[in-house]
């Protein structure tokens, strides 16, 4: 005899609770089968350039993202520095969807209304808030890659003016540094892992060593056209240029007729608690071109590169250019974000923050003496150096809610959105403290 409806009913309720808890109690299956499912049906069609976790995001909101199972994650990496105004961000939803309602790309054969206002904005905020003080002009692109594949033309074209023996063509960057994927970008990023398997390089690029004042002389000549360098190493390992280096390599690329170059893609933008890493820096140490992107979009792909009137005059009609950079879409968004980057209230926060941190890496210091080594960099911008390869903290991060990823060797970094809470800061240390935690008990269990 069948059960009558309404037992029916209960029973079946009954049993999909029991299976709801029995999925929680063994790590939500259904979640892990949703990403297995995912992986299996797309990986295949992707060219492998990643080594991912088995994790698959789907939303987010300020510091916080979530992933298809709908647990939460703490976000301490920003998008590798690039959403300095934190997750899904309202006012730029409302500027997208009214550009987007307007006008979207039309190409850079002819004006639109946002690319010439971005690159007012980009030079008239920076000249006010301290940072390269004689900036003019901008090429507005899609990357921080083609910002500095930019900013290297551009130093060719002004060493071939100045020398059009073609002898002032070398361009220095420093060990560890990074400056992008592109061949002459690349050639700026002394790594072999990176280089080697798309040598040759393209040739005229030296290397030296950061923070090395007294081989500057040796290092950048009559034959340099260009010096490009990060104020704060992002990728080599959270590592600041010193005041002393910067102002010194500024006074010799004068005396040879070399460009200096800032790459500030990562440390750029209000991250170091003021609007470029090096707006505190006398004059005679400000860049001759200075490259953007990451938070220049806060997720939406765009870069620039900002020159100064000695490079701009030597540039002609048809010697560079991009078929979406200076779309009106991205330059309305980033005239958007500019403004609130460069907002006094932010940079003060930012720097209260790095506080913050930094008062709980020296607690955690305190607990793992042997584990932890030294903290670097400035503002949000942050490196725990350690004695071991962080990968296993790092996937123990990840499974109790915080993401936190690496730079250059057994370097922790944090780069959070600049709008995270104190509390949150505390939240992602207390994770981040369990993390190391679980890899020390489980080094034990293994001895």
């Amino acid at each position: 005899m069948s059960l009558r409806p309404s037992l029916r009913l209960a029973s079946t309720a009954a049993r999909r609770s029991v299976a709801a808890v029995q999925s929680r109690r063994a790590g939500t299956a259904p979640a892990s089968q949703t990403r297995k499912k995912h992986h299996l049906e797309t990986s295949p069609y992707m060219v492998a350039t990643y080594s991912r976790p088995p994790v698959v995001f789907n939303k987010a909101g300020g510091s916080y993202i979530f992933d298809v199972a709908g647990r939460q994650y703490l976000d301490f990496t920003g998008g590798i520095a690039v959403n300095s105004l934190g997750h899904n961000d309202r006012k730029l939803h409302k500027i997208l969807s009214s550009q987007a309602e307007t006008l979207t790309h039309c190409s850079n054969l002819y004006f639109n209304q946002w690319v010439g206002e971005l690159s007012k904005r980009l030079v008239l905020t920076t000249k006010a808030n301290g940072g390269m003080h004689d900036a003019a002009q901008v090429f507005v692109c899609n990357s921080g890659s083609e910002a500095n594949e930019a900013g290297i033309k551009f130093a060719r074209k002004v060493g071939k003016v100045l020398d059009p023996s073609g002898k002032k063509h070398e361009i220095v960057s420093f060990r560890n540094a990074f400056h992008g994927r592109t061949m002459g970008s690349l050639s700026a990023t002394p790594n072999p892992k990176y280089q080697e398997p798309f040598a040759p390089m393209v040739p005229g690029f030296k290397v030296g060593e950061l923070n090395d004042v007294a081989a500057i002389e040796g290092l950048v000549d009559e034959n340099t056209c260009s010096v490009i360098v990060e104020p704060i190493q992002g990728e080599g390992g959270v590592t600041p240029a010193t005041d002393e280096f910067l102002i010194a390599l500024g006074k010799r690329c004068r005396e040879v007729g070399a460009l200096l170059h800032y790459d500030e893609i990562q440390c750029g933008l209000g991250r170091t608690g003021q609007f470029w890493a090096h707006s505190h820096l006398p004059k005679e140490a400000h860049p001759d071109i200075l490259t953007t992107a990451k938070a220049l979009g806060n997720g939406f792909p765009i870069g620039a590169t900002i020159i100064n009137a000695h490079v701009g005059e030597k540039i002609k009609v048809g010697d560079h250019g991009t078929t979406f950079g200076g779309n009106p879409l991205a330059c309305r968004l980033a005239c958007d974000i500019v403004e609130r980057l460069a907002d006094p209230e932010l940079m003060e926060k930012v720097r209260h923050n790095e506080t913050v941190f930094r008062a709980g890496f020296e607690k955690l210091r305190g607990l793992f003496p042997e584990l932890i080594k030294e903290v670097r960099g400035k503002g949000l911008i942050l490196g725990l150096q350690l004695n071991e390869d962080p990968a296993a903290i790092v996937k123990a991060a990840r499974e109790r809610g915080l993401l936190v990823i690496t730079a250059g060797v057994n370097t922790l970094r944090f780069v959070p959105a600049l709008t995270i809470h104190k509390s949150q800061i505390k939240e992602g240390l207390n994770k981040l403290r369990r993390a190391i935690d679980a890899t020390r008990e489980a080094g034990e269990e293994k001895e």
